[in-house]
């Protein structure tokens, strides 16, 4: 597979055209960090993207720098990209939305780190991504997953199945956004910035209180320590100094020793690890003997497909979920059509001879 470059202003019509002008790249601020990928990591973090994102545009650009000999990107131009996105198409057999990954983080690199316009970028083909159905344990199946998981990360996952939450954002989910009195809970930052409110389950009440309260315990041992308190999003911990040792901002489920934060080189404590859950998840469902790759996020796939099966209107599911687009949303429809909703195959119609014993 070989991915179009065109770099001909007129390429694909009849009539000529004059190319439009680049447009003008935005203003940012000068970088501080005197190596390259320094720079790349201080341009992400001002522009507020997330973690999970550094880690990505940072591993691609190293990918990138090392196919061609560790050469200055500002060296390299569209036939050199082009070469490292073929191969990662070819020889790596890349999957479709992680080849767009290592493409976004190559747009980043040159336009808001090396502040380079490159209007053939634009044109580099993006593998289209192919829609796949989610997988989606039955309520049964649920529950045999859930019996085998203890503690902490048994109430972890049910908040998960009973909210919809992605796994990011029950991590880090904050004291203060636990509303009991109104039964709810604030997703605060959720994918693409957004806040939204989700039920809280009664079923996980008694044991939310319990958790808060293994929870104040450590806090409490950390305000006696002196230690500096929890991680703040964006600019909160320079407006409010004080917030992050506070007991509101305080993580639901800490995890329960302290580490040093990667960014900031502060030791503190941190919430619960993904891989942590992720590990006691995956062993759970294979001793509850389930025959599907599921993963944490297959527990969201099951909140909302359950909703549906129960009647809910699919715009509250959306509403629920974060989505923006309820097409989104729809893709859980097409698993409804499965089993009990879907077309009669005409095999059960048919009037089967019973089976002789041999």
């Amino acid at each position: 597979m070989s991915i179009p470059l065109n770099s001909d202003p007129r390429a694909g019509g009849s009539d000529e055209r004059r190319q439009a002008p680049p447009k003008a790249l935005p203003t940012l601020p000068p970088l501080q960090a005197p190596r390259l990928l320094d720079q790349l990591r201080e341009r992400i973090r001002t522009l507020h993207y997330s973690r999970s994102t550094e880690d990505a545009y940072v591993h691609w650009s190293k990918a990138f720098i090392r196919f061609h000999g560790r050469q200055h990107p500002k060296d390299l131009g569209g036939p050199e990209v082009e070469a490292f996105l073929t191969w990662l198409a070819n020889e790596r057999q890349l999957a479709p939305a992680s080849h767009k990954q290592a493409l976004s983080a190559l747009l980043f690199l040159y336009t808001k780190v090396l502040g380079i316009h490159l209007p053939w970028m634009q044109e580099i083909g993006r593998p289209r991504v192919k829609k796949r159905l989610p997988v989606v344990l039955s309520r049964d199946e649920v529950s045999a997953a859930l019996r085998h998981l203890d503690g902490v990360h048994r109430l972890f996952a049910q908040l998960l199945y009973g909210t919809g939450l992605r796994l990011t954002e029950g991590l880090q989910l904050r004291v203060k956004d636990v509303d009991f009195a109104h039964s709810a809970i604030v997703v605060r930052e959720g994918k693409g910035g957004k806040d939204r409110i989700v039920m809280l389950p009664q079923a996980l009440v008694a044991g939310l209180h319990e958790q808060l309260a293994l929870s104040h315990d450590l806090w409490l041992a950390d305000q006696a320590e002196g230690r500096g308190g929890v991680e703040m999003p964006n600019a909160v911990e320079r407006k409010y100094p004080r917030a992050g040792a506070s007991w509101p901002w305080f993580w639901v489920f800490p995890q329960d020793h302290h580490s040093t934060d990667p960014r900031s080189g502060v030791v503190r404590r941190h919430h619960l690890y993904d891989q942590t859950f992720q590990r006691a998840f995956k062993r759970a469902v294979q001793a509850a003997g389930i025959a599907k790759p599921a993963t944490p996020h297959t527990l969201r796939h099951c909140f909302a497909t359950h909703l549906l099966q129960s009647g809910s209107d699919i715009r509250t599911v959306q509403d629920l979920l974060g989505h923006a687009d309820v097409t989104t949303t729809m893709i859980y429809t097409h698993v409804l059509k499965l089993g009990g909703g879907a077309v009669r195959s005409p095999l059960d119609a048919l009037a089967m001879p019973k089976r002789q014993a041999s």
